[in-house]
């Protein structure tokens, strides 16, 4: 099967741990997957040791995190070499008619900023965690719920994220990923360096 290199950028969590899903996912269909922070990477990190990589990342405020434009700019060459995908995680997703990837502002306005082209991107409801926002940005993100009909009750938090669409990401990365072939025995199985993959399949 294939080597796969998983990275995540967010604030709160729901990023990594969207990631972490897939990455199990993955794992479990006979993949050998490392799951990362982009803030985590160290200087020397290469993608020629991979088969594809998976890139997630959340928004804030509208814009989709600095360090994930900057690893793109950094690897557009190697990006360019392998099967690549990405995937943003936004509350404006909780919507219907926003999980679309094509109707999905956010998204599209993030694929005519970077210089690369996935060759496929997904869209996911991140999480209302206001119990783990500073103060000021609950109160512009309660803001920003009250004027789009969101949850306004910064006591409570609120996970959007479909995990069954999660599921039928991972399982459609499996269908490309398996046409590439590569021992797993020379890898292992599953290795997560930011935390753990919990959650089941």
């Amino acid at each position: 099967m294939s080597r796969l290199v998983l990275l995540y950028m967010g604030c709160e969590g729901q990023t990594q741990k969207i990631t972490e899903r897939i990455g199990y996912c993955l794992s479990e269909s006979g993949h050998d997957t490392v799951v990362s922070s982009i803030e985590d990477l160290k200087d020397d990190f290469s993608l020629e040791s991979f088969d594809g990589v998976i890139l997630g990342c959340s928004i804030r405020y509208g814009k989709h995190h600095r360090e994930c434009y900057q690893f793109i700019e950094k690897y557009r060459d190697q990006l360019a070499t392998i099967p690549s995908y990405f995937f943003s995680v936004n509350l404006t997703a909780r919507k219907p008619e926003r999980r679309d990837p094509h109707n999905n502002r956010y998204l599209q306005k993030f694929l005519k900023q970077i210089s690369w082209t996935p060759d496929r991107v997904e869209v996911f409801a991140g999480a209302l965690l206001y119990t783990r926002y500073r103060w000021v940005d609950k109160q512009m993100i309660r803001l920003i719920m009250k004027l789009t009909g969101g949850p306004t009750d910064v006591t409570q938090n609120t996970e959007f994220t479909d995990w069954r669409r999660v599921k039928a990401f991972a399982e459609q990365l499996n269908q490309d990923f398996g046409k590439i072939s590569r021992p797993v025995a020379t890898y292992g199985r599953q290795r997560v360096e930011n935390g753990s993959a919990m959650n089941v399949c």
